[in-house]
């Protein structure tokens, strides 16, 4: 006898979805799968099924295609599916076959569910497929997050097989006399699932029979001391996370009183993509001079003075902008110049952003460009010159803004403004000044 109930009741207490919810069915015509249909069709439940051919086992892909499709005609319910070049696919994006698989037919779900509605996408996955994912990545190597196994919700994605046991599918598939089909591939060892399946689990059963009870109390105490984990982390973000607009500043003081160390600073970092080995190079680089740059594929993590300084990466032109006379905006970077021709000499003041030069000084066309090594001005208010890397360390710029700063240049190749910090003294509204002209930035 199907265990409705047990599967009802599973759904309802992990919230999978609403008895009105759109669910689509990945069914592969496996074992695992076919029950999975009958049940939602037992429970009373609409749903859609959906078919990938992957296009790698020929004639037997097509078999196990029609008969998803003969098993959807005969319960009545809508089908789709659809054909995957696997191979090529996989060797576009240079991954392996089970990756092209996975990304394939995740899209295709997808697509699926953005075009016809669906709430959900339910994979029958079950408790022996935790166990073997928690092997897998304990091998392959894995945090916190790898020894909770397959968890029945994980956003659209829900698995309400996952109270049965394998043996338990098994006796269900018996005693209801129901067909499936089945792949050949899945008893391949050449695959490290299916050989810690085939070859391991048997070995671990010996040791214990009850493995299955065994791992499932388990990874109840791993999820909820990742539960515990992401609460921590969650209240250290509120404690020691400082906001800068864009960027995050920590103390590196509060990241040394981090216990455990470690666990911890990967734990804030992983979200922006640094991984473990670049957490060890920073947590050795602590006592360290300032000035070293950590990177992750989007994020910038740069050790300055008693900070880690956390920015995203900026994806710069780096070009030679020029201004003509007669221009009033001009973009640069991340930013807009404004510019205004005033006939009264009027001062800006208390604001960093904008700045009053003398118009007889200027000669055009001017420009913007980005620092470079060797530039120096001669900051308001010193009648000597500065090199502007050590202006910049005055000012305590971090290293990473440095190259986001516009430098507006005269046509003699003079600095006239470190834009929002400083302009040259040569270039001040004086009292012989006759007219300024206005430049004002603002950051887009």
């Amino acid at each position: 006898m199907l265990p409705v109930k047990n599967f009802i009741d599973f759904i309802e207490k992990n919230m999978l979805f609403n008895p009105d919810s759109g669910i689509l069915a990945a069914v592969s015509g496996g074992m695992d799968s076919v029950v999975m249909v009958h049940l939602l069709k037992a429970a009373g439940y609409q749903f859609s099924i959906a078919h990938c051919n992957f296009q790698l086992r020929g004639g037997e892909a097509l078999s196990d295609q029609q008969f998803v499709k003969d098993l959807s005609d005969k319960i009545g319910v809508p089908f789709h599916t659809i054909n995957f070049d696997t191979k090529k696919y996989a060797a576009e994006k240079k991954i392996s076959i089970q990756m092209a698989a996975r990304e394939l037919r995740y899209q295709w779900f997808a697509e699926l569910s953005q075009e016809s509605g669906y709430d959900v996408v339910a994979l029958a996955h079950h408790q022996n497929d935790t166990i073997e994912t928690v092997l897998l990545n304990l091998t392959r190597g894995t945090g916190v997050a790898g020894l909770h196994g397959i968890l029945p919700k994980n956003g659209s994605i829900v698995r309400p097989l996952m109270f049965l046991k394998r043996d338990d599918i098994q006796d269900i598939v018996t005693m209801e006399n129901l067909s499936y089909v089945e792949d050949s591939s899945n008893s391949s060892t050449k695959y490290a699932r299916n050989k810690i399946r085939l070859e391991v689990i048997p070995k671990l059963k010996e040791l214990n029979p009850a493995l299955e009870d065994t791992f499932e109390h388990n990874l109840k105490h791993f999820r909820g001391l990742e539960i515990l984990l992401e609460q921590k982390l969650e209240e250290l973000k509120k404690n020691i996370f400082i906001y800068h607009g864009e960027d995050i500043h920590i103390s590196i003081d509060e990241v040394k009183k981090l216990r455990p160390q470690f666990l911890l600073l990967y734990g804030l970092l992983q979200e922006y993509g640094f991984n473990e080995s670049t957490v060890e190079d920073i947590i050795s680089s602590l006592d360290k001079h300032s000035g070293r740059v950590f990177g992750s594929p989007g994020f910038m993590l740069l050790l300055d003075r008693e900070m880690l300084i956390l920015a995203k990466r900026q994806v710069l032109s780096h070009k030679t902008v020029l201004i003509d006379k007669d221009q009033h905006e001009v973009k640069f970077n991340n930013y807009r110049l404004n510019i205004l021709h005033d006939d009264s000499p009027l001062i800006i003041k208390d604001n960093p952003m904008s700045v009053s030069i003398d118009t007889d000084s200027l000669i055009y066309p001017l420009t913007l460009r980005d620092w470079s090594e060797g530039d120096h001005f001669h900051p308001l208010g010193m009648k000597t010159r500065q090199k502007l890397s050590d202006f910049f360390v005055h000012q305590k710029v971090p290293l990473h803004e440095k190259s986001q700063i516009p430098l507006l240049v005269n046509g003699n190749d003079e600095i006239i403004w470190v834009g929002g910090y400083r302009p040259d003294d040569r270039y001040k509204v004086t009292a012989k000044t006759k007219k300024v002209t206005i430049f004002e930035l603002f950051k887009l």
